[in-house]
C-alpha cells in the first residue's frame, strides 16, 4: 500500500478524480490537497443550482438525505465516492483510503518525503474553482 499525494491546485476535477478513484481501488491511501483551487469545467450557478436542487429533494422536515457538504474539501470528497462502488466492501474500504484538505498544511509531505503528484492537463474555456462553487452554496 502506497501513500500518494495529488496537488489539486489548477487540475481539472473529472481527471484528477478518475485517477484517484483508480489509485484507491488498486489499494493505495490517496490524500488530496488544495480542493479548493480543483477546476470545475461548466458555468459555476448552473453546478450549484444542480447541488441545491439534489439538497432541496431532503428537505420538508426529512432528517434522511440527500446531504451535500458546503465545504470545499467534503465536496470533493463526496463527488469523488461516486466514482467508486460504495455498495461494495472493495468501494467501502477505498473510500476510507481518501483524505482531503483544502490546503497544503494538513499533509504531513515534508516529513514523510512522499512527493506530491501534479497533474498538468489543459484547462477548459469556461471553468470555475471548487471555492467558488462552494461560496454559491452559502
Amino acid at each position: 500500500m502506497v501513500k500518494l499525494i495529488y496537488d489539486g491546485k489548477e487540475a481539472v476535477f473529472g481527471r484528477l478524480a478518475s485517477v484517484v478513484a483508480k489509485e484507491l481501488l488498486k489499494g493505495n491511501s490517496v490524500d488530496i490537497i488544495n480542493c479548493g483551487d480543483i477546476i470545475v469545467s461548466g458555468d459555476k450557478k448552473l453546478l450549484a443550482k444542480k447541488i441545491l436542487a439534489k439538497k432541496e429533494m431532503g428537505s420538508g422536515g426529512s432528517m434522511k438525505g440527500p446531504k451535500y457538504p458546503r465545504v470545499a474539501d467534503r465536496l470533493v470528497k463526496r463527488m469523488i465516492r461516486g466514482m467508486l462502488p460504495r455498495d461494495r466492501v472493495k468501494g467501502q474500504e477505498a473510500f476510507k483510503r481518501l483524505k482531503c484538505y483544502v490546503s497544503e498544511s494538513g499533509v504531513g509531505s515534508r516529513e514523510s518525503g512522499v512527493g506530491v503528484i501534479k497533474l498538468n492537463h489543459k484547462k477548459p474555456m469556461k471553468f470555475s474553482t471548487v471555492a467558488e462553487i462552494v461560496r454559491l452554496l452559502k
